[in-house]
């Protein structure tokens, strides 16, 4: 089989080598990939995951900002069949949850292949296998795993300016700590959850941030009468239609947090829930920053109009003098970059079918933590995966086994 595909390809007979993988080629070790391997141990199928860094969960361990901690409750973020020890507080740390996740892969003995970055992966119509490139090797399989994750790409929006902008400009992927900026005066471009906790962050270590808050967003409390906002809501709609929980939520907001209109924060027409559904907006859950807001500590700016030395001009005219900038703008996925296939991802990097149905495509692809549903749609994909995998596994598996047999016991009987 190597030799066959060494033949048949050759521009890279001399550049790469190819290995034939019995298995399943999982792309990604983060929280989606390693669900998905640990899922794939339990049907017994073997399997090879690449990741492009040199450990797993490279986001949580190298791109996210120290005072991080899970926005939902535990029990919504735990991986399958593993769940996080009883001593872990409700909303465990960054620290906490890598070492969760480095547990986890101990546990179920799943050892990455680093510093492997793909390069591209097509599918081969003549074989009927997979060809994934990395820099050096070509891996063969019958099966694709996609577990790249909504976050393997920084976004940077196109402000007029920027370049000539004379003050520090970094991307949320980049910051640790407000502590670098005490005394300064730093504009966060971003009013979703990242940046609200940057601009509290900012805020707590004696920083001046001001936030952009360019269209309407839903901030909602992070707990309702001492439970979870989420899990809340998870509980409601198993008895009340969605539109109604949305209106409960919005009642109850309104109650704990007041009318935000006045600082700056409008809501979108739309509830939060129906909004997370139909547009993957996810709401805001509110930590401090709006009792930061209230008190002037967090200023909140309209859209950005252009940037100068070290100034901010926004859309409504005013001007405002910074020292940094802090791009809260977000990620997006990669995989147009190197998937060569457009029947089940589109060109935003997202399956083309919606959840529930957005895990599987055709000629053995998969896609796992492209729900915009978190840890817990990353959990349910790796499960659907592994056992569809499993299931056609173990019927070849018996199958061979049953030939095998039969020839064990010709070749007997003709001695």
């Amino acid at each position: 089989m190597e030799n066959l595909f060494r033949l048949a390809d050759h521009e890279d007979f001399f550049s790469r080598r190819c290995i034939w993988v019995n298995g399943p080629v999982i792309i990604g070790a983060g929280p989606s990939g390693l669900a998905t391997a640990a899922c794939l141990k339990q049907q017994g199928v073997p399997f090879i995951i690449l990741e492009r860094a040199d450990c797993i969960a490279s986001l949580w361990q190298k791109r996210t900002y120290d005072r991080l901690k899970l926005h939902l409750p535990k029990q919504f973020c735990q991986l399958p069949n593993l769940p996080f020890p009883d001593d872990f507080p409700e909303y465990p740390s960054k620290k906490q949850f890598i070492n969760y996740l480095e547990t986890y892969a101990n546990k179920f003995e799943i050892n990455p292949q680093f510093n492997e970055c793909v390069q591209s992966a097509r599918y081969d119509e003549t074989s009927g296998l997979w060809r994934v490139k990395t820099n050096e090797v070509e891996y063969i399989c019958r099966w694709l795993v996609v577990a790249t994750g909504e976050n393997a790409e920084c976004v940077t929006p196109e402000i007029e300016g920027l370049s000539q902008f004379k003050g520090d400009v970094i991307h949320a992927c980049d910051y640790k700590s407000g502590q670098v900026f005490k005394g300064k005066k730093v504009l966060v471009v971003g009013c979703g959850n990242s940046g609200m906790e940057l601009s509290l962050d900012l805020s707590n270590h004696q920083a001046l941030p001001s936030m952009v808050v360019r269209s309407s967003v839903h901030v909602l409390p992070r707990e309702i009468f001492g439970i979870s906002t989420f899990e809340l809501a998870v509980m409601m709609l198993k008895w009340l239609p969605l539109w109604i929980v949305d209106k409960l939520l919005l009642i109850l907001t309104w109650f704990i947090l007041g009318n935000m209109e006045k600082y700056g924060i409008k809501r979108p027409s739309m509830g939060p829930l129906e909004l997370k559904n139909t547009e993957g907006k996810t709401p805001v859950l509110n930590i401090g920053t709006l009792e930061k807001i209230r008190s002037g500590h967090i200023k909140v700016v309209p859209g950005i109009k252009r940037l100068n030395n070290n100034e901010v001009e926004f859309v409504n005219g005013e001007k405002l003098d910074i020292d940094a900038v802090v791009l809260a703008t977000g990620y997006r996925s990669n995989v147009p970059s190197w998937l060569q296939e457009g029947e089940f991802f589109s060109k935003n990097g997202y399956p083309k079918m919606p959840f529930p149905h957005g895990w599987k495509g055709n000629s053995g692809i998969y896609a796992v933590g492209f729900t915009k549903r978190g840890l817990s749609g990353a959990s349910s994909d790796a499960i659907q995966i592994a056992k569809d995998i499993g299931k056609v596994w173990k019927k070849e598996t018996k199958q061979k086994k049953q030939r095998t047999t039969a020839c064990h016991r010709r070749c007997i009987s003709q001695f």
